[in-house]
């Protein structure tokens, strides 16, 4: 059992990989903070598996693909009427409770 997970998991982040590398050749790049809840890309922050599972718009842990050279002029308005942006790391803004 212990084996089985730990070739899923090489496997998932070798499919990561290879789905950045490809992202990068493509012109994107991984825009952190841009995301509405449940349109992340894939390997968000804690609290979420994989595509499609963060929880909260904009949050700060969770990317999405975006053109090269757009990410940090992103700029999004939160329900509670903040402005945010994107950032090319992941942020501390807006994250689920643990």
């Amino acid at each position: 059992m212990k084996t089985t997970m730990t070739l899923a998991a090489a496997l998932a982040a070798a499919v990561t990989v290879a789905a950045t590398d490809t992202a990068v050749a493509a012109g994107k790049e991984k825009c952190y903070g841009v995301a509405k809840a449940g349109q992340n890309d894939c390997a968000a922050g804690p609290g979420t598996t994989c595509a499609g599972t963060s929880v909260i718009d904009y949050q700060g842990n969770a990317w999405k693909l975006v053109p090269a050279g757009t990410c940090e002029s992103i700029t999004m308005s939160t329900a509670d009427g903040r402005d945010v942006s994107g950032s090319l790391t992941p942020l501390k803004r807006d994250l689920p409770k643990s």
